[in-house]
């Protein structure tokens, strides 16, 4: 099944458009601005006396209103467009962080940030669904490659910010979050025009792209899973067993931890650069099932890193395979919703996917360190659940235009 626009033939040496550039600057801001609440959220929940896992299900909480918010959030983006809703997501996000600075109490705590995850997934789902609606078909790769890095810049440059921010008191960064949020919202509205991501010219309205109009292309269910293998591996577990593994088995100093996740960070941003243009030329099944069988092989002998070396490296090779394949497999799904309906609701099941193994990840491995007494299994299931969602896509159809073009 085809859902592509029969104007997705290839554009060589497309350059990135103005509007793309809006949002890539915008995810940079976001990413800042989220990474600045990262190191203090956890002690600012057990600051209202509660425990490490009331701690954790404040985490959780966004995740899952995320997940639980995706189908509400693709519907909208399909009945009012994709700008008015990234914008309003933005605010709600703002709204959220802002009151959660101002919690008296862990309840509020609770309610913010869940509040915090419908918006997110508001504004997630409208990128995406922007990204799938203006990038030239021909460089899809290359934007999703650029919409990434700016997210994985952000992500690593706000924790060291907000890290010294929380000096200042554990509510401050969350009041600089939101300051971040609506910078982002003011530079998008500014700048983004108000026409942009509609069907067609004359305003007429179109169905937009379902799930279930996409569920008998291989390539759709195939992204499915691989987005929940992300999720699941890159998401979840990576966040919240690997410094847990780091502490128990490897060293006591907690800088092994943030230096494993900071080697992870740099393979992904290798992988982004390498994968991105390529995978518009060559096809986007490569990059997926490459990128899948690397980080899936390295996360298998992850638990039987017992040195620092070892760690990092494996934590190196598992950023790049995940980087490699990211882009890709975002290039894919636009291909397959196309550019002349709103993709929202289509896209927003592959969000759910995503959020849905982010949220299952870390209680199965959790539940594993505790069942087994140590950290091997955790990292052999995630390895295997990575390796699986290769299967589907070895059958899968190529969605590049370009690449079907080059080898019909």
């Amino acid at each position: 099944m085809t859902l592509h626009s029969p104007q997705d033939a290839p554009e060589p040496r497309a350059r990135i458009p103005r509007e793309i550039q809006v949002l890539i600057a915008a995810a940079f801001v976001i990413a800042v601005g989220f990474g600045l609440i990262t190191p203090v959220l956890p002690a600012f929940a057990t600051s209202f006396d509660v425990g490490a896992t009331a701690a954790s299900i404040v985490v959780s909480a966004f995740a899952f209103f995320r997940l639980v918010g995706a189908p509400g959030g693709g519907r909208l983006v399909a009945r009012f467009g994709e700008r008015p809703i990234y914008l309003l997501g933005l605010v709600i996000v703002a709204i959220s962080s802002a009151a959660t600075a101002f919690a008296h109490n862990y309840w509020q705590l609770l309610a913010y940030r869940g509040l915090g995850g419908l918006g997110s997934t508001m504004f997630t789902i409208s990128a995406v669904a922007l990204l799938a609606r203006l990038a030239p078909p021909a460089i899809r790769g290359r934007v999703s490659s650029a919409y990434g890095a700016a997210f994985l810049i952000g992500g690593v440059a706000g924790p060291a910010i907000g890290g010294l921010l929380g000096g200042l008191g554990l509510r401050v960064p969350f009041l600089a979050y939101a300051v971040c949020i609506l910078l982002a919202a003011a530079l998008v509205w500014a700048m983004l025009p108000k026409d942009a991501g509609r069907p067609v010219a004359d305003g007429t309205a179109r169905p937009a792209v379902t799930m279930r109009e996409c569920l008998p292309d291989p390539a759709y269910r195939a992204a499915l899973g691989s987005f929940f293998a992300n999720g699941w591996a890159n998401f979840g577990v990576r966040v919240a067993i690997l410094p847990l593994f780091a502490a128990a088995v490897v060293s006591d100093q907690p800088w092994v931890a943030g230096l494993a996740l900071a080697v992870f960070a740099v393979g992904n941003m290798l992988g982004l650069a390498w994968a991105g243009r390529r995978s518009d030329v060559r096809g986007r099944k490569p990059f997926v099932i490459g990128g899948l069988a690397v980080s899936g092989f390295a996360t298998l002998w992850t638990g039987f890193a017992v040195t620092i070396p070892l760690l990092v490296g494996l934590c190196l090779i598992i950023g790049v395979g995940a980087g490699t394949m990211t882009p890709a497999q975002q290039a894919a799904a636009a291909d397959i919703v196309g550019q002349e309906r709103s993709g929202g609701p289509a896209l927003a099941a592959l969000q759910m996917a995503q959020d849905a193994g982010g949220i299952l990840g870390p209680i199965a491995a959790g539940a594993l360190v505790d069942l087994s007494g140590g950290y091997h299994w955790p990292f052999v299931v995630t390895g295997l659940v990575t390796l699986v969602a290769i299967l589907p896509w070895l059958r899968a159809r190529e969605t590049s235009p370009a690449a079907r073009a080059a080898y019909p």
